[in-house]
């Protein structure tokens, strides 16, 4: 049997679950320039009024914040346990110092930095990485 392929663009969606939702789409579309693709409203009668779920774009993709009840439990930055680990987005080498300057004008610590990655966390501690892997900041081509 012949295993059907992925689409070209690869992923659809990524989702967030978060306590804040408001607090949460606000630091994607205000820090990382997402903008909102689609709103869910709540439907369910325990839930309460206003959005259960945003779509922000996300290239082809996109990132779902999803509205729960738990309150963030965010992972040491090397934490070595299992699951999702980190959010990278593209950015281009040559706008890595103008992303410090955008980061420190929002009031967003860098919480590490590699030759390739600026990392950052978002509201809920979730680690988020800005990457021009495989370019270094001074545009050298590493693989």
């Amino acid at each position: 049997m012949a295993t059907p392929p992925i689409t070209p663009f690869g992923m659809h969606h990524i989702a967030i679950q978060c306590r804040d939702l408001v607090g949460m789409v606000r630091f994607y579309e205000r820090v990382l320039r997402l903008r909102v693709d689609r709103r869910w409203p709540a439907d369910a009668p325990d839930q309460p009024t206003g959005d259960r779920s945003v779509w922000l774009k996300l290239g082809t993709g996109v990132l779902a914040l999803e509205r729960c009840r738990a309150v963030p439990q965010p992972p040491d930055w090397q934490d070595e346990s299992t699951g999702l680990h980190l959010l990278a987005v593209e950015i281009s080498w040559q706008n890595r110092g103008v992303w410090l300057d955008h980061l420190e004008h929002c009031g967003i610590p860098v919480v590490f930095e590699s030759t390739w990655t600026i990392y950052i966390r978002d509201p809920e501690g979730n680690r988020i990485g800005l990457s021009h892997f495989p370019f270094t900041a001074d545009g050298v081509r590493t693989a």
